[in-house]
């Protein structure tokens, strides 16, 4: 049967960075249960210097699988970058390809989100007591930070297990890195946008092999993309605090030497000055950043081309 023919529901996209080792143990599983529950596939080898791309080209020999070769690495956001816009089908669910996530929890995932009609449900993977101590202080520090700058009404935010209406994901590309704060970023941008974004309880196995590459620098690159996002949704949010602090401490500082009778304070004009200018700086940015999100409500043109390098 071609392709085409095959009424899709639901993709599964798998990015695939040197997992040579993993992929035997997993990949089976997944194109096992794609083929039982007639879902597509697209898994994308992100330059993968080990020989990951030749273990990929042998088992995805099925028509409803898409295979995306990246001849350079482009990060983990840049590899679901690739493999979101050749979606076609309603939702599409991101699982990792080290074979963390258990491919069963993808069904009922999938109902979860029919049954609410959410238009993001985030993969919950509870407490888990295998991390070790950067890596659990780095997610705490993202959430922590998070909390300050955008509401977050979810537990779970660095959870690669994702499950997305196709055409939002799609269309909020644009505002996502190709680093592996893509996740992250992707489900603030859904919040912020006020979209329906759940939670939904799934099961994590160990790593069957090599480590993970998030710590505390991908911690700190994560930070900075959330503060980029958080200026483009709401800018007032980080320069108001700002600016009441500095006019206030102006106040502070000033009045009682008014009170003296000794003139103003140079240093306190300063503080109210610069307060005022944070200010104003805020409601510009404000404006700035309604103008560019007007442009995630126009159409973003046809997603269904793959891209260059995938192979059906």
């Amino acid at each position: 049967m071609n392709k085409n023919q095959i009424p899709f529901s639901l993709t599964v996209a798998v990015p695939i960075y040197n997992e040579e080792k993993n992929i035997p143990a997993i990949l089976p599983e997944i194109i096992r249960e794609c083929r039982t529950n007639k879902w597509e596939l697209v898994i994308v080898d992100d330059g993968s210097k080990d020989n990951s791309y030749s273990l990929l080209k042998e088992l995805c020999d099925s028509d409803f699988i898409t295979l995306i070769h990246h001849k350079l690495n482009r990060g983990y956001g840049g590899a679901l970058k690739s493999a979101i816009s050749c979606v076609t089908t309603s939702h599409v669910v991101t699982i990792d390809g080290d074979g963390q996530h258990q491919v069963s929890d993808i069904a009922r995932m999938f109902e979860y989100a029919r049954a609410n009609d959410a238009d993001l449900v985030v993969g919950n993977r509870g407490r888990l007591f295998t991390e070790n101590f950067f890596r659990s202080l780095g997610k705490w520090i993202i959430r922590l930070f998070t909390r300050l700058l955008l509401p977050l009404p979810i537990q779970d935010l660095n959870s690669g297990f994702k499950l997305y209406r196709a055409d939002l994901a799609q269309q909020y590309l644009i505002l996502c890195p190709d680093s592996m704060a893509f996740s992250d970023i992707m489900t603030l941008v859904h919040i912020s946008q006020r979209n329906l974004v759940l939670e939904y309880p799934i099961h994590i196995n160990n790593r069957k092999s090599g480590r993970s590459t998030i710590n505390l620098r991908t911690a700190f690159e994560t930070i900075l993309e959330i503060l980029n996002i958080a200026m483009l949704f709401n800018p007032l949010r980080i320069f108001f605090p700002a600016a009441l602090f500095f006019i206030l401490f102006g106040f502070a500082w000033g009045f009682p030497i008014i009170l003296r009778k000794d003139g103003v304070s140079v240093g306190a004009m300063l503080a109210i000055v610069s307060g005022l200018l944070l200010l104003f700086i805020g409601l510009i940015a404000s404006q700035l950043a309604s103008i560019r999100l007007s442009s995630l409500a126009r159409p973003q043109g046809n997603r269904s081309d793959p891209p260059l390098g995938a192979k059906r």
